[in-house]
């Protein structure tokens, strides 16, 4: 039996990957709290799989450390599509705005809920 047409189509995997880091690269490039959550995880994100005495813990610390990278490229996507439909004040653009950096205001209180909780577990 052989694969549905485009299973195992590596040109399309390696394009969808370059967009993927050209993504990055523009993230870095033009958001500034992407490049401090980026030296965030890039301080922590070895300390937490340092202090992680299993895999459980490691994944904890380093990955919601990630999430709060995912969060912030898809607030910065969102932000970036209503700046793309106008610059002018609407509400309803402020409030798409607003929930999308309300996500990332959550991500970043998971970072802390869950170092608190694994740092508190190993050093009590």
């Amino acid at each position: 039996m052989t694969p549905p047409r485009g299973l195992l189509d590596l040109r399309r995997v390696w394009r969808a990957a370059c967009y993927s880091f050209n993504g990055l690269k523009t993230a870095l490039k033009y958001e500034a709290a992407f490049r401090q959550e980026m030296a965030l995880f890039v301080f922590l994100a070895p300390l937490g799989l340092w202090l992680g005495r299993d895999g459980v813990e490691r994944s904890l610390l380093v990955g919601s450390l990630m999430l709060v990278l995912i969060v912030e490229l898809l607030n910065s996507a969102i932000e970036t599509a209503v700046n793309r439909i106008g610059n002018e004040p609407h509400e309803l653009s402020g409030r798409t705005k607003d929930i999308a950096s309300a996500a990332v205001f959550l991500s970043l209180l998971l970072v802390v809920l869950a170092w608190v909780l694994v740092l508190f577990d190993r050093f009590s």
